[in-house]
């Protein structure tokens, strides 16, 4: 868990109780908490940083209009980032067609090795991964957003984008072997850990 700084509230439960009652300099206290890193997770799933702002408005309101059902306050942070991942994915449901995502034309022939590609990820600076991540297509972009970073498996981003599960395992790894030859052609190839 996250650790807890405010000026009003000693507790992040007395933060979120204070919430779940509406008060509004929690609520206040409560987006300042949260906003940087759920703003930093719709950029990765927007096209543009009007759509990201866009998501993040929209999850800020399903956040507030129901913590008052969150019971467990020590799982707020995963609850408010699920709601913020369902959100942008149902953002790029309602603004994308799903033929885009079923006929990206790319025909990348370069495989690599799975093992070789989560090295890679793992030793890499993020700031860099989600930027190339950004400049995917929308399919290969959601896909490898839920999988890589958020951890999906390829049957819930199946049941997330309402394509089959076959597909998600196809938009991966086309997603992922363009992201490579992005970092490539940028000139990353190898990476140390600082």
């Amino acid at each position: 868990m996250r650790l807890f700084k405010s000026k009003k509230y000693s507790s992040l439960e007395e933060l979120v109780k204070a919430c779940q009652r509406q008060d509004p300099s929690a609520q206040t206290a409560f987006y300042d908490l949260y906003k940087s890193k759920l703003l930093g997770i719709c950029f990765r799933y927007a096209k543009t940083g009007a759509e990201a702002e866009d998501i993040f408005q929209e999850a800020l309101i399903k956040v507030f209009k129901n913590l008052g059902e969150l019971k467990d306050i020590n799982v707020v942070a995963s609850w408010v980032k699920s709601i913020v991942i369902r959100t942008a994915i149902n953002y790029y449901n309602r603004t994308t067609k799903q033929e885009q995502l079923n006929s990206c034309v790319d025909d990348i022939t370069a495989e690599l090795k799975s093992e070789e590609h989560e090295r890679i990820i793992d030793q890499m600076d993020m700031e860099v991964l989600l930027n190339v991540i950004n400049s995917l297509p929308d399919g290969y972009r959601m896909v490898v957003n839920l999988y890589l970073i958020d951890g999906f498996s390829h049957k819930e981003i199946g049941e997330f984008l309402h394509i089959t599960e076959s597909t998600s395992r196809s938009q991966f790894f086309k997603g992922r072997n363009l992201l490579i030859k992005k970092l490539e052609q940028k000139g990353i190839t190898q990476y140390e850990i600082s």
